[in-house]
């Protein structure tokens, strides 16, 4: 995998921690891809703003962070930590299956339980299933997954909803498995780097960037024509507030296609021009590796080719 800041893959990793997130899952999935080193080191860091603190102050060359879940969308802290302070890129994201357990010290019965505790997205997507089982228990937020088992072994909290791998790292008891309301469910980590060598086009490839559009009439609208006359698909877009006042808003924007596709760097250059801010968040390769949809011949990278040779001959008054 071509990295983000040199031409190796990087090798130490910092992630959201402690031991057993769902993030340590991932980072084991993508140490296992085509192109990462043999030796790798990985630190688990207490929230999403350190690990991404870890990349920026070069204590880590890179980072994998949650970016958005199937059934309770994106992940705020990872979008605004990508927004604010030093430029980082994404260079590879990674789907992760999600299957929740409900962890107890060894011994505990379901009667006994009067604390249960998880990460607000993981407690999301379990409210029905833990209102079934815990009608009369108080459900508290952690940082993660894995910390709310730690918690858990060390007597803060009678229960935990997280993954299987924390409740085995931390020598818990599973009451109950699947406990997701929505059994399937999917979580994209993204690997983040400081900018500098983009991984190479692929054929099978997202670009994300993110631009904030001032409170005025047709705003959105223009924003998406970039992408539809250029035969862009988005594969995701959402708002998100800058915290400067209401009506001026970030849009998270991922499409397909690579930024050294001529079609998708003519879109970004064009919301340069009319958008307030535009930040490139990286092109990198697919985790489905679906090449996406057919690149209609008028926005090929020869199209514009063409159309650039026959305004330069128009120019010199040499067009025919």
């Amino acid at each position: 995998m071509p990295s983000a800041t040199s031409s190796t893959a990087p090798t130490g990793f910092a992630y959201l921690g402690p031991e057993g997130t769902f993030a340590e899952a991932a980072l084991g999935s993508l140490a296992a891809m085509p192109g990462m080193p043999a030796e790798w080191s990985a630190r688990p860091e207490p929230s999403v703003a350190a690990a991404l603190a870890a990349v920026r102050s070069g204590s880590c060359s890179a980072a994998l962070v949650p970016l958005e879940n199937s059934v309770e969308g994106s992940v705020p802290a990872t979008m605004d930590g990508l927004v604010d302070g030093e430029p980082l890129v994404i260079t590879r994201e990674v789907f992760l299956d999600v299957a929740f357990v409900l962890a107890v010290r060894p011994g505990t019965t379901l009667a006994e339980v009067r604390t249960v505790a998880s990460h607000p997205h993981a407690l999301a997507q379990c409210r029905a299933r833990i209102g079934q089982l815990l009608p009369d228990a108080d459900v508290l937020p952690a940082a993660s997954t894995a910390e709310a088992a730690r918690r858990v072994a060390a007597g803060g909290f009678d229960a935990a909803v997280c993954a299987a791998i924390a409740a085995d790292r931390y020598a818990l008891d599973a009451l109950s498995t699947d406990l997701a309301d929505h059994p399937g469910a999917v979580t994209r980590f993204v690997l983040v780097q400081r900018p500098g060598q983009l991984p190479a086009p692929t054929g099978a490839d997202k670009t994300t960037v993110t631009a904030v559009v001032r409170d005025r009439t047709g705003a959105l609208l223009d924003l998406l024509a970039e992408f539809a006359v250029r035969g862009i698909s988005l594969t995701r877009i959402e708002s998100r507030p800058t915290r400067e006042r209401l009506g001026v808003y970030s849009f998270s924007i991922d499409c397909e296609g690579h930024v050294a596709d001529r079609r998708v760097g003519d879109a970004l250059a064009a919301l340069h021009r009319f958008a307030a801010d535009v930040r490139f968040l990286g092109s990198y390769p697919r985790a489905d590796a679906l090449p996406g949809k057919s690149v209609e011949e008028r926005v090929g990278d020869a199209a514009f080719a063409e159309a650039e040779t026959w305004l330069a001959q128009v120019r010199r008054g040499t067009a025919v």
